[in-house]
């Protein structure tokens, strides 16, 4: 046993210090970036932020929506191959470019990853995803799969250490998603004690894919427009989001009417309710390892993508970034112990 003694952050614990800016407006701010991959070599221009492959966050419909706004979407695992292929026949190009095809790691998702990206040329973004990245079971995973797609850019994780982040690079993956515990219905640092702070997570793992060519994603953590710029002023190339793109029009689930106001569900991925519906229940040998929650219902996702990257923009209008891009070069982080005065309750 050992213990670690430097002090980890997370978005809370954090504010970026301001700098002069020569810039007079949000609207000069450009949020857009241009990424060549290190395996694949393909190259992808558009804002770099991800709706999270979780079932009560993502649909096609959200796919369609997002990518109007030249954001991404990592589609859930559990679609079959027929509703993929429905989609697919009624969607553009930009659309199918900016989608993520999501795979576990077991033979029949690698059947079934072959079965969807034999659909169609413009699918070009598999996300390898298990909760546990530290599996070398991963590792031969991305092998395989990077051989199997050799010109597809490839996402695998989720890890929060740099050692691993490298090790999924030279296994192979373009992309390594960085994120154990932070997400808003994710228990898995209160069910096994294993997590990360992120914000210190995306600095550490950055650093490691930087050095080698590759990108990472952070997943998980951002509860405001705010903590997705820290994540980019840390270093992430790209940044995941589930439970602030939930409730929403597009997220698919039922609307729940109670006492005159409107919800609907939004649960982890590893939560009973998941489970329950994907494989039948929670297995013997194991905990759920998220919540369900009712969330009050947002109407279309647009507005809430919209201030999102308005926020962006306006960080980086106080430290001086004119594009994305020079945020990280940009960024001074200053420790503090509150974010906001909620002296009249949190926004």
């Amino acid at each position: 046993m050992r213990i670690e003694q430097d002090l980890k952050l997370g978005f809370k614990d954090v504010l970026f210090r301001p700098k002069r800016s020569t810039l007079k407006s949000r609207s000069q701010v450009e949020l857009t970036r241009s990424y060549t991959f290190k395996h694949s070599r393909r190259e992808w221009s558009g804002v770099p932020i991800i709706a999270a492959n979780m079932d009560s966050v993502v649909t096609f419909e959200m796919a369609e929506t997002l990518a109007s706004h030249n954001v991404m979407t990592a589609i859930h695992k559990h679609y079959s191959v027929e509703e993929w292929a429905t989609f697919i026949n009624k969607t553009d190009t930009n659309v199918l470019n900016n989608v993520m095809v999501s795979s576990g790691t077991s033979e029949a998702d690698f059947q079934k990853t072959k079965q969807i990206m034999a659909l169609t040329d413009d699918l070009i973004f598999i996300c390898v995803d298990i909760a546990n990245g530290y599996s070398e079971h991963l590792v031969d995973y991305v092998e395989r799969v990077r051989a199997e797609f050799p010109d597809k850019v490839i996402s695998a994780g989720n890890v929060v250490t740099g050692d691993m982040v490298e090790e999924l690079i030279l296994a192979g993956a373009d992309i390594v998603k960085v994120g154990i515990g932070p997400g808003s219905v994710c228990t898995t640092r209160v069910k096994t004690g294993v997590g990360y702070p992120q914000l210190s997570a995306i600095i550490e793992c950055a650093d490691s894919a930087h050095g080698l060519g590759g990108m990472i994603i952070g997943d998980g953590g951002c509860s405001c427009p705010g903590d997705v710029s820290k994540a980019f002023g840390g270093g992430a190339d790209f940044v995941m989001l589930g439970g602030m793109l939930a409730g929403h029009q597009e997220s698919g689930g039922e609307i729940i009417e109670q006492d005159g106001k409107q919800f609907m569900k939004f649960y982890g991925m590893s939560s009973q309710s998941a489970m329950k519906k994907h494989s039948g229940g929670v297995a013997k040998y194991r905990a759920a390892e998220g919540k369900t929650v009712m969330l009050p219902y947002k109407g279309s996702v647009n507005a809430t993508i919209e201030d999102i990257m308005g926020g962006v923009r306006s960080t980086c209008t106080y430290v001086g970034a004119a594009k994305l891009k020079e945020l990280t070069k940009r960024t001074t982080f200053i420790r503090v112990q509150e974010q906001e005065n909620n002296v009249y309750g949190k926004e």
